[in-house]
Order: C-alpha cells, then sequence, then structure tokens
C-alpha cells in the first residue's frame, strides 16, 4: 500500500466538508489529510479542527485572503509529505476502495505518472443526466476534473501545478489546462471499471455549465472560451519547456559524469 496525501481546497463548504472529509478517513492509503481554508468566513476550519483532533492524519492550512482553489491546491501540495498526491474538492468525496485502486494501478504500472477515477455525476439536472449523449461528455469530464486525479508528487511539480491565471479563476477551467498538459506529456489513464469519486450536484456548479455547452443546451461565450484556449496553452507550452529543461539537465548532468569517470 503506497500512502497517499489528500489535498482539499475549501471555501464556504460547512455544509459538504464533513462528508468530503469521512470519506477520506475511510480510505487506507490517506496517510495525509490536508484541508487549505481559503479564506472562509463560515465554520469551515472549526469543522476540520473537530475533525482533526479525532484523526492526526487530518490537517489545517489557511490562506490568509481567498486566493482561488488553483492556488489553494498548490499551497497544499507543498505541504505533502508522500509520494503520491489525490485532490478532491470539499463538496465531493471518495467511494469505497477509491484510493486502493489508484495506489495499486500506480504500483503495477510504475512509468505511469497518474491516474484518474470514473466520477458519479450525482443529482444533476434530469435534463442533463437523461440526454443521449451525457455518458460521453461524462467520460470526457472524468479525465478533467481534479476530484478524479492521483498523481506522482514529482510529476505535479514538473507541470508546475494548477495553473492559477486569474482568468481561470473568472470562467474556470485551470483543471481543463492541467489536464491537457498531463494528457500531452505524460498521458492520463482513468480506471472506468467502476465509479468511485461522486461529485454532488448544487446550483451554479462549473460542471453543470460544462454539460450544458457540450450537449448544445447552452451557448459558450466567445470571449472566454478564446481566453480558456489561450492561457490553457500558455501552460502547456510552459509546462513542455519546463519538462525539456528538465530533461536537458538532466543529459547535461549524465554527460559531465561520464567525462569525470573517463578522466579518473
Amino acid at each position: 500500500m503506497t500512502p497517499i496525501s489528500i489535498i482539499i481546497p475549501c471555501y464556504n463548504s460547512a455544509a459538504t466538508l464533513a462528508r468530503a472529509l469521512q470519506s477520506c478517513r475511510l480510505q487506507p492509503e490517506a496517510a495525509q489529510i490536508i484541508v487549505v481554508d481559503d479564506g472562509s468566513t463560515d465554520t469551515s476550519a472549526e469543522i476540520v479542527g473537530y475533525y482533526g483532533s479525532r484523526d492526526p492524519r487530518i490537517g489545517l492550512l489557511t490562506m490568509p485572503v481567498n486566493g482561488g482553489a488553483a492556488r489553494a491546491r498548490n499551497w497544499g501540495a507543498l505541504h505533502a509529505t508522500h509520494e503520491l498526491l489525490a485532490f478532491i474538492d470539499a463538496d465531493d468525496e471518495y467511494l469505497s476502495g477509491a484510493l486502493a485502486a489508484a495506489s495499486s494501478f500506480l504500483t503495477r504500472h510504475p512509468r505511469e505518472v497518474s491516474v484518474r477515477l470514473d466520477v458519479d455525476y450525482c443529482d444533476f439536472p434530469a435534463e442533463l443526466t437523461g440526454h443521449a449523449d451525457f455518458a460521453a461528455h461524462a467520460a470526457t469530464l472524468s479525465n478533467t476534473v481534479p476530484s478524479s486525479l492521483i498523481i506522482r508528487r514529482a510529476a505535479y511539480n514538473a507541470l508546475g501545478g494548477f495553473p492559477m491565471d486569474d482568468a481561470f479563476r473568472r470562467i474556470g477551467g485551470e483543471d481543463g489546462a492541467f489536464s491537457w498538459a498531463l494528457r500531452a506529456i505524460f498521458g492520463n489513464p482513468r480506471l472506468d471499471d467502476a465509479k468511485r469519486v461522486r461529485m454532488h450536484y448544487h446550483a451554479g456548479i462549473h460542471a453543470e455549465r460544462y454539460f450544458r455547452i457540450a450537449l448544445g443546451l447552452q451557448a459558450p461565450d466567445a470571449a472566454d472560451m478564446a481566453d480558456a484556449f489561450r492561457y490553457s496553452r500558455q501552460f502547456l507550452d510552459s509546462a513542455r519547456a519546463g519538462i525539456e529543461q528538465l530533461r536537458s539537465a538532466n543529459l547535461f548532468a549524465g554527460a559531465a559524469a561520464d567525462e569525470a569517470s573517463a578522466a579518473s
């Protein structure tokens, strides 16, 4: 069993946080559970304190001001102490065996840097879930949402974490940008044999907007789409450049070591 650090960004999530924490506590692979309070004004911090007093795996980090989920996830990842990172939003929950399946997959496939879990979209409007194309778009979204992701910390750091551009705070999509870079550089496999993480519907959720646009029920804002693509492309290009620098440095270091060995 490979221990996993779970990062939970939290902004005014008192209504759902206990459910998310309980689902994390039931995962034996969860060796560390970090809640990053992103400037909440409700009782989120008190809820973390309550559970933390009963479970030493649970800890709280407090952001000085609300900076958005991407910034909170990245701050939490900096404090993670284990090789594998898992991200789950404070209004989602893991299902039984979720992290065991992810840990097993990454142990059996050491060359894979990450794995996705299949998502159960709970209580979403019937107008969406009843659509003939819902399942196909649900699978696509499962390849993107942070709550489906378990990733090796080294790969996460190499990609630079989730992009923190202000445009993503306004329109969403930092998870899509991260997924694009992850898929393009390393691959993005998903365990689709069972639902292992549950996303609960609430009004205004980004996933609803995604489904409505993908299913042709809502017209996208052209300017927002252009911004999302532009900033996502910038993130991909930056990640590729950074990883190429690491590869070049490694090759240079190897060549230098070979020359030193030959000289001796």
